[in-house]
This record gives structure tokens, C-alpha cells and sequence, in this order.
């Protein structure tokens, strides 16, 4: 399979102190890294594609790394997400590449977490960007973590680049009342509750 091809590697966190309601003294923090890499199907149909999820794996650890370090370490993640923008000359599945190596990577490093990493993509042009979905790394009924992500790059996708991204969370949305099930309530038998 081809080598990984990185242009550029986007950084950013949020740090959240209100939404209208009270000043909470310590802020949420959304982080997200995105890895601008070449498709290396770009303008043609390849039906085996699965060996470059392999290729993937290294990126993917390392861009896990960069969110934990922003953050501040493995045992203040209580959300995650993944997604991809692929480039106008790649296809949809293209951006299916990246559930394994971005999902794996991010539940190897912060250990324990049990739920699915939930998932978004889409084919865009330059700038495009994504609202990348996030649920608690333990049970993905906690509604409390309900929550999402803008990522993107003013000069990303070019036709021929996908957009990885992975994002993680330090808790709940700020000032979250909507009910269901809390986090302090987990049993953490399946993922979900």
C-alpha cells in the first residue's frame, strides 16, 4: 500500500466557560486534530482498498497523542469522535478508511473506554468543513455528552487529500440538563449504558 503522505497537521481546542448560563470555574475543553494527507486513490476506482487502514494506524496514534497532550492526559477524556473530509476527486468510502485506525487509536490510549467512537464523512471541496459527533468514551447513551465539533482547513481538502480528524472532550456540554442517563450512572457492561 502507498506511505502516508501528510501535508499538514491542524490543532485546536475550545475552552468553554458558559453558554448563557453560569461561569463554570472549570472551562469543557474540545480539542480536535486534523491531518491533511494525499488520497492515494484519488481520480480513479480501486477495489481493494482496506491495506491502507494499516497505513493509517501510525497517524492515527499519533494524532491521539497530540489531543492527550492538549488535554491534559487520558484520565480527563470523557468524549470522543472521528471523521473525514474527502477530497472532490475521491469517493465516500475513502473516508470509511479511517473508522479503524482513528477509533482504535483513540481507545488504545485512553485505556478503558468501551463505547463506539462515533463517526462522520463526506466528500467537499477546499474548506469544507465537518461536524464531527461526539458521545462519553464509556457509554454512549449518556446524553449529557451528546456533542459535536467544527473541523476544517481554509486550504483543505485539495481534490486529490482526504481530512482526517479526531476530536476528544474533557466532560459534559457546559450547563447540560437534558436528562437521561448521567455519567456517574455507567455500568459499563456494553458500550452503552
Amino acid at each position: 500500500m502507498p506511505e502516508i503522505k501528510l501535508r499538514k497537521m491542524v490543532t485546536s481546542c475550545e475552552e468553554i466557560y458558559h453558554e448563557g448560563g453560569p461561569v463554570e470555574e472549570v472551562p469543557l475543553c474540545r480539542a480536535a486534530a486534523l491531518a491533511v494527507i494525499a488520497n492515494p486513490f484519488a481520480g480513479r476506482y480501486e477495489p481493494e482498498i482496506q491495506g491502507f487502514m494499516e497505513d493509517l494506524k501510525p497517524l492515527g496514534l499519533d494524532m491521539a497523542q497530540r489531543l492527550l497532550d492538549l488535554l491534559g492526559g487520558p484520565d480527563r477524556i470523557e468524549g470522543y469522535g472521528k471523521g473525514a473530509i474527502i477530497g472532490a476527486a475521491g469517493e465516500l468510502e475513502h473516508g470509511a478508511l479511517w473508522h479503524a485506525p482513528g477509533g482504535y487509536a483513540m481507545r488504545e490510549l485512553l485505556g478503558e473506554a468501551r463505547a463506539i467512537v462515533p463517526s462522520t464523512k463526506k466528500v467537499g471541496g477546499v474548506g469544507a468543513r465537518l461536524d464531527v459527533p461526539i458521545t462519553h468514551v464509556n457509554a454512549s447513551y449518556v446524553r449529557s455528552h451528546f456533542d459535536s465539533m467544527e473541523v476544517g482547513c481554509n486550504d483543505a481538502p485539495r481534490a486529490d487529500e482526504m481530512a482526517l480528524a479526531l476530536v476528544m472532550t474533557t466532560g459534559p456540554r457546559i450547563h447540560s440538563r437534558s436528562g437521561g442517563l448521567e455519567a456517574w450512572e455507567i455500568k459499563g457492561e456494553d458500550g452503552l449504558r
